[in-house]
């Protein structure tokens, strides 16, 4: 038995309460209530039209098609991480697909070809679900990686370039923001693992547990998508800086201001 069916009117009536924290936020004078309003008007048209597409895409279920759509969903993420790290699209998208789609597909064969033992590996069920949860989590360390990783060099120009003076080639000289920016974007997926379970109940979990399963079996679920998450984040971090360094170092080894977006943004990032 699946979880009890919302009404339209529900959802309405709890969602006047972002009433609370727009008018909170416009006492504060933070300037977000536009932003606020926007980005919960198109997640719902995003989720809702989603909603009806997985409708067809897992009556359907059909191989190519379902490949297709996680290429799509990867290529979105891509675009959003070099948008969100103040990059040029036109240079940095493709390395960065890459680095996303490398960890992503690897990761995801594994847990539902080898672990879950799906038999079709593009399953619609597994396929878009499953990896939806892991792109989501590489998104976000891949933008707090390349956002850290360019601005602390660039910011950090002198010491950067006085490294190489006195000998240092270019990885021993981009090492410490490499490790500093890989660090932080790894850093909060380590904290909600050591604190699951006890602070709060994850999403996949709390999810299968309402769609009737076992709760020692999403619990398995949820060790398995957590160490996925944890994995493809890892590589995806440290792949989209591998990926992107040819473009953005110069032959001199400096860093190109060209793979910024633009040059207001370069000079925000050197303060």
């Amino acid at each position: 038995m699946g979880a009890s069916d919302i009404s339209t009117l529900s959802m309405l009536l709890f969602s006047s309460i972002l009433i609370l924290p727009i008018l909170a936020a416009f006492y504060l004078k933070l300037g977000i209530t536009r932003n606020v309003l926007y980005s919960t008007a198109r997640m719902t048209i995003q989720l809702t039209l989603v909603g009806v597409y997985l409708k067809y895409l897992f009556n359907y279920n059909n191989a190519l098609l379902n490949a297709g759509y996680i290429f799509i969903m990867i290529a979105v993420a891509a675009y959003s991480v070099v948008r969100s790290s103040s990059l040029k699209i036109s240079k940095t998208a493709f390395p960065v697909f890459m680095a996303i789609v490398i960890p992503q597909i690897s990761v995801l064969t594994l847990f539902n070809y080898t672990t879950v033992g799906i038999t079709e590996l593009f399953n619609a069920k597994y396929l878009v679900p499953i990896g939806g949860m892991i792109l989501g989590n590489c998104l976000t360390g891949n933008i707090i990686t390349l956002s850290s990783f360019y601005k602390s060099i660039n910011k950090d120009e002198k010491r950067f370039l006085s490294m190489l003076s006195y000998g240092a080639d270019r990885n021993e000289a981009i090492a410490p923001y490499l490790r500093s920016s890989i660090l932080a974007s790894i850093n909060p997926a380590l904290g909600r693992m050591v604190t699951m379970g006890i602070v709060s109940l994850p999403g996949m979990m709390t999810g299968q547990i309402l769609g009737g399963s076992v709760p020692l079996v999403a619990i398995k679920y949820q060790i398995l998508i957590m160490i996925a998450i944890f994995t493809a984040s890892f590589f995806s971090s440290a792949l989209s800086i591998l990926f992107t360094m040819p473009v953005a170092f110069s032959q001199f080894n400096t860093l190109r201001t060209t793979i910024f977006k633009t040059a207001t943004s370069l000079k925000l990032n050197s303060r």
